[in-house]
């Protein structure tokens, strides 16, 4: 009998059943071993696998899983009973973790406040991924203090702010913005992360007059533009042998 051969869904299949049946798409870039595809493009082969096949299920953009392990996982990212509450919280955390990976590939030290250090990415709290738990004392105590309560920070060599990231998922993205204002004299990027469709209240936001001297300082990223950028960091790593 001849031998079954061995599909391209089915690694991508087997990579998943490894990682304990999900996997954000930049990891299955990594995992799955593409050497013998004959393709130049095998990401956008992957992409395409885990989009058409019945037996992957979409949890999160970048964020896959298995349906045989469909109510393991959910259970594992506490989102098994679809609650509005449970699904805002790990999608803040997802996204907080993925901000905090890019940072990390990036060679920045990376910070999230103590009261969502706990908070899941993924399987891990993000405690796990950051590359610190105490915020360096950059400034004054009352700066150091506002900075402590931003979503995701990453500092320089010199351990200095580079990024202030705040996830919008539902809240009011005003606050976020003040905070942005009291940090203004460090030379920081601001960043608001925020589903797609918040960009027209974002935009709202900034055309305050409180907010013209930072108006042009505060960036505004999709969740879909923090998923492109660290499935291009994790291929760019896995190319130079990072990975």
């Amino acid at each position: 009998m001849a031998k079954k051969k061995y599909t391209q869904q089915q690694q991508v299949i087997d990579a998943l059943r490894k990682n304990g049946g999900f996997s954000t798409l930049g990891n299955l870039y990594h995992t799955v071993n593409t050497s013998s595809w004959a393709t130049k493009t095998p990401e956008a082969s992957i992409r395409q696998i885990v989009q058409l096949s019945k037996q992957i299920f979409k949890i999160q953009p970048g964020l896959w899983a298995l349906e045989e392990c469909r109510d393991e996982v959910l259970r594992k990212f506490d989102i098994a009973t679809k609650n509005a509450s449970d699904d805002e919280r790990f999608t803040h955390g997802y996204y907080q973790g993925l901000i905090v990976e890019i940072g990390n590939m990036r060679n920045f030290t990376t910070f999230v406040p103590a009261q969502d250090q706990n908070r899941k990415f993924l399987d891990r709290p993000l405690v796990e991924v950051c590359s610190t738990i105490q915020i360096p004392k950059f400034s004054y105590d009352n700066l150091v203090d506002r900075a402590r309560t931003v979503d995701t920070i990453w500092f320089n060599e010199r351990r200095m702010p580079n990024s202030f990231f705040e996830v919008e998922h539902t809240t009011d993205i005003q606050n976020s913005v003040l905070k942005f204002c009291d940090l203004q004299d460090f030379n920081s990027r601001f960043i608001i992360v925020a589903p797609r469709q918040r960009q027209e209240q974002f935009n709202k936001v900034m055309s305050r007059t409180a907010f013209k001297e930072i108006k042009n300082r505060v960036g505004f990223h999709s969740y879909e533009d923090i998923i492109k950028q660290y499935e291009l960091m994790c291929k760019a790593r896995q190319n130079t042998g990072f990975i």
